[in-house]
């Protein structure tokens, strides 16, 4: 029986196989599914089981499921249709005889307010209707959200419309570890929901104060609203008008809470204190200085 992993070469999927392996897992033992299993060879050649796995592709889920015993549902980026995606392969997980499916969601997805997190809360209430136990990973923000944008943020500071909103952000590395803790889980029993948020939360304004720091430059955070930051999102960073709204809402979101996490889920998964700011950035900005 496979530990199946889905979209397992994503930034996320490809953290989760490396911290099974790490953890001694048998690499015959894991699945990794992908859209271009090719994307894998790396793991393929540790002998890793990597299987073509298509969300648009019902057959390819199918046959990538067989012989599953557990299945980490990794969400998808097309927006709308994903929820029948990520529940078709919730009911192939269940055909194929799988004793749990774990699903990477969002901060309270089932009450958030923001728009990001409707396709969660769909995708949740199709996987309770099945009948197979299941476990929701509700990630909150990874670092990497804000430290892809380290360039941007040293030449132009930090903008956004989050006010003093503060974010539970935490390395993608221990979300990937709490998954393959999950995943490893034989134990487990019934229905289970993470909470899943860093041991430190920050405002927008203490990024920017961490970026200063690590960087020895002055970076500032200005709040431009949620219609002024639309508006920056689509003149300067050329998004289409309903791409903007959704990122412009995320802040909405944040300026109220949605993403502040205290539940010490995370932590209490991996075994270990949550990786900082102040390290991520640094990680990134050495990353951008080579």
């Amino acid at each position: 029986m496979s530990l199946v992993v889905t979209a397992a070469s994503g930034h996320l999927g490809r953290l989760v196989l490396t911290d099974l392996l790490a953890r001694g897992t048998d690499p015959g033992r894991i699945v990794a599914g992908a859209r271009n299993p090719l994307g894998l060879a790396e793991f393929a050649a540790q002998g890793v089981d990597v299987r073509h796995l298509d969300y648009t592709d019902p057959t390819s889920v199918t046959e990538a499921l067989e012989g599953a015993e557990r299945v980490l549902i990794i969400s998808g980026t097309d927006f709308g249709p994903r929820v029948a995606q990520h529940v078709g392969v919730a009911e192939a997980a269940q055909k194929a005889g799988a004793s749990r499916v774990a699903y990477t969601s969002g901060p309270y997805a089932q009450t958030s307010s923001m728009l990001l997190m409707q396709d969660h809360a769909n995708t949740e209430r199709g996987i309770e209707a099945l009948d197979i136990p299941h476990t929701f990973l509700r990630n909150s923000w990874y670092h990497e959200n804000y430290t892809a944008q380290l360039g941007t943020y040293l030449e132009h500071g930090v903008a956004g419309a989050a006010q003093d909103g503060r974010i539970s952000g935490a390395p993608r590395a221990d979300y990937a570890a709490a998954a393959a803790t999950v995943l490893l889980d034989g134990e487990a029993t019934g229905d289970h929901v993470y909470e899943l948020g860093g041991d430190t939360a920050f405002t927008l304004t203490e990024l920017a104060e961490t970026i200063s720091k690590v960087s020895g430059r002055e970076v500032g955070y200005t709040d431009l609203g949620v219609e002024g930051f639309k508006a920056m999102l689509q003149q300067a960073a050329g998004m289409p008008e309903p791409v903007a709204g959704m990122f412009a809402d995320v802040d909405r979101a944040i300026a109220q809470g949605a993403l502040f996490v205290d539940s010490g889920d995370l932590a209490k998964l991996i075994g270990r204190p949550t990786g900082s700011l102040e390290d991520a950035v640094r990680a990134a900005l050495a990353e951008l200085d080579a």
